[in-house]
């Protein structure tokens, strides 16, 4: 039977963010994925004097493989809004770490229209020279599809295209390889995860909730959601315990 505690020693956890934000007022929907700029300071505090390193997926991987050992968190960002830039990145270089961001590649300099029809505010998404500064800054740039699309809804060759477009449109961006791969709301079947792999992708993230051990499925990576409404109560049992292994179901978002 899994402890509360689980495998300290082996487990790394990935934090899944969305908008670092003020909270909006409550007859919005999906106002759970803001967290305001205070809180996350705090987490990100939290973390440093816990003495934890956060990484990006890039420069997680070496432990996620087995090849390096250490007190790590990686730190993620769904979507590519422009507060995960001017909100997040001042304070992810205040205490010297990286972190991934998601971009929809078709979507960039606009906004999560995705959410229109389910009442959710309306956020700036980072257009190309944003999302180069957030690359320059020394964090990672992963793709989240051309449109946000839900894969399991469209036909595979379609799905295929939207996956694979979506790496070649942000590699135009930054000169380089990119490498990680957010699935849209978490939908995906296995097909997916191996037009993902022949894409030429390293790594994959869900939203599968719990930590992952040394060997994980790289193509199927868990991660920690983190919302308005995660205490830091909360969010040291998120870090410190099993307390997400327990869970080990998707997130909707």
């Amino acid at each position: 039977m899994l402890s509360i505690w689980g495998d300290l020693n082996m487990s790394i956890p990935i934090l899944n963010y969305h908008q670092i934000s003020k909270v909006p007022s409550k007859p919005y929907s999906w106002r759970s994925l803001h967290v305001d700029t205070d809180s996350f300071e705090f987490q990100m505090k939290f973390l440093k004097n816990l003495g934890y390193e956060g990484k990006s997926i890039r420069d997680l991987m070496p432990y996620l493989k087995g090849d390096l050992k250490g007190k790590v968190v990686g730190i993620t960002f769904d979507d590519g809004y422009a507060n995960n830039l001017y909100n997040a990145l001042p304070i992810l270089n205040k205490y010297n770490y990286t972190a991934t961001c998601y971009f929809v590649s078709q979507k960039l300099g606009s906004t999560n229209s995705w959410d229109k029809d389910l009442n959710a505010v309306e956020s700036s998404l980072m257009n190309s020279d944003e999302l180069l500064k957030w690359h320059q800054s020394g964090n990672e740039v992963g793709s989240h599809t051309q449109r946000h699309s839900k894969l399991t809804t469209l036909p595979l060759q379609e799905a295929g295209l939207e996956i694979k477009d979506s790496k070649n449109d942000l590699e135009q961006i930054i000169g380089q390889s990119v490498d990680a791969f957010c699935y849209p709301y978490g939908s995906y079947f296995d097909e997916h995860i191996d037009l993902v792999t022949k894409s030429g992708y390293k790594s994959a993230v869900t939203t599968i909730r719990g930590k992952n051990d040394t060997g994980s499925d790289l193509m199927k990576i868990k991660r920690i959601p983190i919302t308005c409404y995660t205490s830091i109560f909360h969010f040291a049992l998120k870090i410190l315990t099993g307390y997400e292994d327990r869970k080990n179901k998707k997130m909707v978002f």
